[in-house]
């Protein structure tokens, strides 16, 4: 999701990552946006683009919907999250829900909501309607660690698919995907020998939760 404080940025953008696009909501006026559209890009990825109306908000925001097996989940995600991460909170200005009007299946549901998690913010939405897709592995959030400590107290919270558990990546109980990546691996990856690399990356590939004082041992 990328909100603009004007039309022209809205605009601009638009006219730039809609050739060879789908579009799935034509750039218009809405209820809820003076200048919004929606649409896929040539490489697959979704876009939401909207007019801030005035709202000092992050500019480019990941957004979490919620859809299928997951409809109706997006509250008890995004609450489960915040409870997990330091520095997590729901932003109470900016939630919407569906009401009456919107039908039984809906009514109380999340229409739209901004979170923030570890000081970042992002959105989540349900959707109700058919849509032919869900969460995958082929997009991730990586939380960063520290130390040992953190890594267990993350994997133990978030993880729900045994199966789905490989080399640092987890997938939680809404079928998002983590990747749970202590610090200090990033660095031996970074500024380490050949050899140093071999041997982490050989190390690590076969764990499902990163075990540091393993990686530190080869390195």
């Amino acid at each position: 999701m990328v909100t603009f404080p004007t039309s022209e940025e809205v605009e601009a953008l638009w006219n730039k990552l809609s050739e060879g696009a789908e579009v799935l909501m034509p750039l218009d006026t809405y209820d809820f946006s003076e200048r919004y559209g929606w649409l896929t890009d040539k490489y697959g990825v979704s876009w939401q683009i909207m007019h801030s109306g005035g709202m000092d908000i992050q500019t480019v925001t990941p957004c979490f919907l919620f859809v299928g097996d997951v409809f109706g989940r997006a509250e008890a995600a995004m609450n489960d999250w915040i409870s997990i991460f330091p520095d997590s909170y729901v932003l109470e200005d900016h939630v919407i829900r569906y009401e009456a009007a919107d039908g039984p299946k809906l009514e109380g549901k999340l229409n739209y909501a901004r979170f923030v998690l570890s000081g970042r913010e992002f959105v989540t939405m349900d959707s109700a309607e058919n849509h032919q897709f869900a969460f995958n592995e082929m997009q991730s959030l990586i939380a960063f660690c520290e130390t040992q400590a953190e890594i267990d107290d993350y994997w133990a919270k978030l993880s729900a698919v045994p199966e789905a558990e490989q080399c640092g990546w987890l997938q939680d109980r809404y079928g998002v995907s983590w990747q749970i990546v202590p610090w200090e691996m990033e660095e031996m990856l970074t500024t380490g020998t050949k050899e140093q690399l071999a041997r982490v990356i050989e190390a690590f590939l076969p764990m499902k939760k990163i075990d540091v004082q393993a990686l530190r041992n080869v390195y």
